[in-house]
């Protein structure tokens, strides 16, 4: 088996038609048909069911596309690591990212690392939710940041900061003459949201807090990335619901943040690491969290509202 066989089978099973696989890889369609088989013959299993009409993924085949891309990564990893070592860092620390981790915490976190431990190469992987669940089981990341604790067995999901959950508006909209937005109200126009399955922890905590009112939200857009959310917000498309923190790193002079109305809910960020013994370097990396999150107290939305909120410019 070579690397250029699973580049192969990627490509097949993801188009299912092997033209279009062959065109993506540009090469010609006989030596791609070629490889699968070579591959085959080496697994001994069928990988592909043909007919004239379609192309499906047998079981073995399904089976083989759920490991192939961890061999991709962990070949990666592999090739970062050697390059660590050879520009000098004594260790290496493997950090997925998922739900669009936000400044300014996690800068600052970084920050403090690079000047605490510069010897410490830190990776960042953006990654999704139950990406990073299997990666932390099969050791291609060290530690994650996520915006759930729904994460099975053998994953610790450990609190590690808390963002005031505000509504972004666009400037100049009707709901600005509150100061608190109640959620009912919110829920009389349309939101943009995060695609559930890219950032499936923000998509839960968001669901949670609209179950509490008896009303379905209007869901313009799903989007792939809190950046594309706020720039949406920002052109009057619809509003949003987003961590204080992603107002502040914004900027935007169109987007404007409110509090929602009564005890405002959290979006919390939780550090998973597997459940072992860490290692130092983990256990130094671990420590430096909870500084950072004791920075801004829960009680920071209600009591700085002019510290999330950009004012309109009129």
């Amino acid at each position: 088996m070579e690397m250029r066989h699973l580049r192969y089978f990627i490509a097949v099973a993801e188009e299912l038609h092997f033209a279009r696989a062959a065109e993506r890889l540009h090469i010609e369609q006989s030596p791609l048909s070629r490889a699968i088989k070579e591959l085959e013959e080496d697994l001994g299993v069928r990988l592909f069911d043909r007919t004239t009409r379609s192309t499906r993924l047998t079981r073995a085949g399904r089976l083989l596309l759920e490991h192939v891309p961890r061999v991709f990564a962990a070949l990666e990893q592999a090739r970062a690591s050697v390059r660590a070592a050879a520009a000098g860092y004594q260790n290496q620390l493997r950090v997925a990212l998922s739900d669009g981790i936000t400044p300014p915490r996690f800068t600052t976190l970084l920050a403090q690392c690079r000047q605490d431990e510069p010897e410490v190469d830190i990776r960042l992987y953006e990654v999704s939710l139950s990406q990073q669940i299997r990666g932390l089981h099969d050791d291609l990341y060290d530690v994650g940041f996520a915006q759930s604790a729904e994460v099975g067995n053998g994953i610790l999901a450990e609190p590690a900061w808390n963002d005031p959950l505000v509504v972004a508006v666009p400037a100049r909209h009707p709901l600005l003459t509150y100061k608190c937005i109640p959620l009912d109200e919110v829920l009389h126009y349309p939101l943009v949201m995060c695609d559930p399955k890219l950032c499936e922890g923000y998509a839960r905590q968001i669901a949670r807090v609209l179950r509490a009112v008896d009303a379905e939200p209007l869901v313009a857009e799903e989007v792939a990335s809190l950046d594309l959310m706020l720039a949406l917000v920002a052109a009057g498309y619809a509003l949003a619901l987003v961590g204080s923190s992603q107002i502040a790193a914004c900027r935007n002079a169109d987007v404007i943040g409110r509090p929602l109305a009564g005890r405002s809910p959290m979006l919390t960020t939780y550090l998973l690491r597997r459940d072992v013994e860490p290692s130092e370097t983990l256990s130094r990396f671990i420590d430096r969290v909870s500084p950072i999150s004791a920075e801004v107290p829960s009680t920071w939305a209600s009591s700085h509202i002019p510290d999330i909120t950009n004012e309109i410019n009129s």
